[in-house]
C-alpha cells in the first residue's frame, strides 16, 4: 500500500510520526519526572512524620522523668506510703493522681506489690498491669511502653525512699503514664499531615483511620504491622498510599513489638498529577497540531517543486509539451528542473522531425500504392478506349469494352472515396432508418458482380427482421470491404472457395460475422491489420479496406475485430450497440432464437 503513496504524504507521515513521537515522549519523561518528584516528596513527608513522633515522644519522655522525679520527692506522697495500709494508700492516692495529671498512676510497695492504680477512661484490671508494673520498676531509667487490656501506655517508674546514705529506707514506688490512644494520634498526624496507627503484635490498638481501613490494612498488609518497611505503596478504600512502619519496641516478655505505621495519602498528590495530566494532554495536542503543521510546510516545500516535476513528466508522456516548470525549492531540485526543461525542448524538436519523417514515409506509401492501382484503372481504360476507337469492333464487344471503363472508372472513384474519409478529422454520418435485411441483400448483390467474387461460393444466412438506424451508404461499404477481402482470400484457399455472411441479436446489440475458407491472416500483420496501407497476399489494392471497415463502425458506436484466424477458416465481426436498433418482428426473432 506504501507503494501507491505520495511523496508528501510518506514525508507528512514521518515528520507528524516523528514530530508526535518525540512529543509523547518528552511528555511521558516529563509526567515520570513529576511522578518521582511527588514520589520522593510524599517519602520525605513520612519520614518526617516519623520523625515528628520521635519528637513529640521525646518531649513526653523527658515530661514524665520530671513528673516522676518530682512525685518521688513529695513528703505528703512519701508520708502515706509509710502508713503501709493499701486502703488508706488508695483513698489518698487519688489526689495525687488528678495532681499529676496523667491517664495512669499507681503506687507499688517495695516488693513490687500493687497498692493503688488509677488510670482515665475505661477501668483496667490488676492483672493486666502487675506483670508490667514488676518490669518497669526493674528499668525505672527510661519510659517503656506497655499494653494493659489492648490499651497502648507509655509508663515511668521512680522508687519512694527515706533517708540518705546508708540509712536509706525504700517505701515503695510511683509510676505514671500516658495512652498512645486517638487523641495522640491525631496530635501526630495534624503535626505530620498523614495518617499514624499503633501496632502491638500485628494488631492495630489506635489511629486515625477509620475501623473499614484499619480492616482492610489488617488484612491485606501482614508484612507492613510485623516489622519494620519503607516506602510501601498500597491501595486502600479506592486510594493510594505510602506506608513506612518503624518498631517503637521490641518483643518482650509481657508483650509483642510495638510499631508505629504512618500511611500518607496520595490524595493531593493525585489531584495534581490529574491537572498535570489535563495539561499535558493539551500540551500534547498543541504540539502534535504545531508538528503537523509543521511538518506539512516542510513537506509541501521540498515536495511541491517535484510534483509539478512530476505533473510535467506526466503530460509529456501524453505529449504534451506545453506545461512549464517553476523553478523553486532546493538547488538540486532547480537544476533537475532545467534538466527536464532541455530535455523537454529536444524531445519536442525530435518529435516534429520525426512527424515530419513518418508524414513523408506516410505520403511516400500511399503515393506508391495509389499510383500501382490509377495505373492499374487507367492503363485498362487507356486499353479499352483503344479498342472503342476501332470502328471494326461489333456492338457486343463495344459493350464489353464499356462494362470494363465503367468498371475502371468505379474501382478509381471508390479509392478516391477511400482516401477522402481518411483525410477528414471526423465522419459525419447520415442516419437513417433502413431494413437490415435488405442492406445485407444489396451489399451481397454488390459483390456477387466483383471479378474476384466469381467462383466463390457466397453462403448468405438469413437476417433477422429489423430495422436499424444507421448511414446505409458507409455501413455497405464496410461490409462490402469485409466481404471483399473474404473472397481474395477464400481465392487463394486449398479447398472449394466460400464466403458466409450472419447476422445475430445478442442482448446489447447486433452483430454481423463474415466467414471465409481462405488460408488465414498472416500472423506478421495481425497486430496492425487494422492500419491504413496494411496488405499482404494481394495483387490489387491500397490497404484501406479493413481500416475503412473499423473507421465506419467506430463511427456507429460498435467496433470490428478479428475472431479467429487459421487455415481454411477465418472470422471477421462488426459489432453495433442496441441503440442502433430501432424495432423488432417479435416473431421472428423468436423463430430466429
Amino acid at each position: 500500500m506504501m507503494r501507491s503513496w505520495r511523496m508528501r504524504t510518506m514525508l507528512l507521515l514521518l515528520l507528524a510520526a516523528l514530530v508526535v513521537a518525540m512529543t509523547v515522549i518528552f511528555l511521558a519523561m516529563m509526567r515520570m519526572t513529576v511522578e518521582r518528584q511527588v514520589r520522593g516528596d510524599l517519602e520525605l513527608d513520612v519520614r518526617h512524620s516519623l520523625q515528628t513522633f520521635r519528637n513529640l515522644r521525646q518531649q513526653r519522655q523527658q515530661l514524665l522523668l520530671r513528673e516522676t522525679s518530682l512525685l518521688s520527692e513529695l513528703p505528703s506522697l512519701k508520708a502515706l506510703m509509710t502508713t503501709s495500709d493499701y486502703r488508706t494508700i488508695a483513698d489518698a492516692g487519688a489526689g495525687f493522681w488528678r495532681l499529676s495529671g496523667n491517664d495512669f498512676f499507681s503506687l507499688q510497695g517495695p516488693d513490687g506489690r500493687l497498692d493503688a492504680y488509677y488510670n482515665s477512661g475505661l477501668q483496667l484490671t490488676r492483672q493486666s498491669i502487675e506483670q508490667a508494673l514488676r518490669e518497669s520498676i526493674n528499668s525505672p531509667e527510661a519510659p517503656r511502653l506497655f499494653v494493659f487490656d489492648g490499651r497502648l501506655f507509655e509508663i515511668s517508674s521512680r522508687a519512694l525512699t527515706f533517708g540518705s546514705g546508708e540509712q536509706i529506707t525504700g517505701l515503695g514506688y510511683v509510676t505514671i503514664g500516658y495512652a498512645l490512644d486517638e487523641k495522640v494520634a491525631r496530635e501526630v498526624s495534624e503535626a505530620a499531615a498523614a495518617d499514624v496507627e499503633f501496632v502491638v503484635d500485628g494488631e492495630i490498638v489506635a489511629g486515625t483511620l477509620s475501623q473499614e481501613l484499619r480492616q482492610k490494612l489488617t488484612s491485606s498488609q501482614g508484612e507492613l504491622l510485623h516489622g519494620p518497611m519503607e516506602s510501601e505503596e498500597m491501595e486502600l478504600g479506592g486510594e493510594r498510599y505510602l506506608a513506612s512502619s518503624v518498631q517503637l519496641q521490641p518483643e518482650t516478655a509481657t508483650g509483642g513489638a510495638i510499631q508505629l505505621v504512618v500511611l500518607k495519602s496520595f490524595g493531593e498528590e493525585q489531584l495534581i498529577l490529574a491537572k498535570l495530566n489535563r495539561m499535558v494532554i493539551i500540551l500534547g495536542m498543541l504540539a502534535a497540531l504545531f508538528g503537523v503543521g509543521l511538518a506539512a510546510s516542510i513537506a509541501r516545500t521540498f515536495t511541491r517543486p517535484l510534483e509539478s516535476l512530476a505533473a510535467a513528466t506526466r503530460a509529456l508522456s501524453e505529449g504534451d509539451f506545453s506545461l512549464r516548470i517553476r523553478e523553486e525549492g532546493a538547488e538540486e531540485v532547480r537544476e533537475l528542473s532545467r534538466a527536464f526543461d532541455r530535455m523537454r525542448g529536444h524531445m519536442q524538436k525530435a518529435q516534429q522531425e520525426l512527424l515530419a519523417a513518418e508524414r513523408m514515409a506516410t505520403i511516400g506509401q500511399m503515393a506508391s500504392s495509389v499510383s500501382h492501382d490509377l495505373r492499374h484503372y487507367l492503363s485498362a481504360i487507356y486499353a479499352n478506349a483503344e479498342f472503342l476507337a476501332n470502328p471494326n469492333i461489333p456492338v457486343e464487344e463495344r459493350e464489353e469494352l464499356l462494362e470494363d471503363v465503367r468498371d475502371g472508372v468505379q474501382g478509381m472513384t471508390d479509392m478516391l472515396d477511400s482516401l477522402l474519409v481518411f483525410s477528414r478529422t471526423g465522419m459525419a454520418l447520415e442516419l437513417q432508418s433502413v431494413p437490415l435485411a435488405a442492406l445485407i441483400e444489396r451489399t451481397i448483390g454488390a459483390i456477387r458482380s466483383h471479378p474476384d467474387a466469381r467462383g466463390v461460393e457466397l453462403r448468405a444466412i438469413p437476417s433477422p427482421q429489423i430495422t436499424v438506424q444507421v448511414d446505409s451508404k458507409e455501413l455497405r461499404r464496410a461490409v462490402y470491404n469485409l466481404l471483399l477481402n473474404a473472397c481474395q482470400a477464400a481465392g487463394r484457399g486449398r479447398g472449394s472457395p466460400w464466403v458466409s455472411i450472419e447476422t445475430v441479436l445478442l442482448p446489447d446489440g447486433l452483430s454481423i460475422t463474415i466467414r471465409d475458407s481462405g488460408p488465414g491472416v498472416p500472423s506478421a500483420i495481425r497486430e496492425t491489420l487494422f492500419q491504413p496501407f496494411v496488405s499482404e497476399g494481394k495483387q490489387s489494392g491500397v490497404g484501406l479496406g479493413l481500416a475503412l471497415a473499423k473507421y465506419i463502425a467506430e463511427a456507429h458506436g460498435g467496433s470490428i475485430h478479428l475472431e479467429s484466424s487459421e487455415s481454411g477458416y477465418t472470422a471477421f465481426i462488426i459489432a453495433l450497440p442496441g441503440e442502433r436498433i430501432l424495432k423488432e418482428d417479435s416473431r421472428l426473432a423468436m423463430e430466429e432464437r
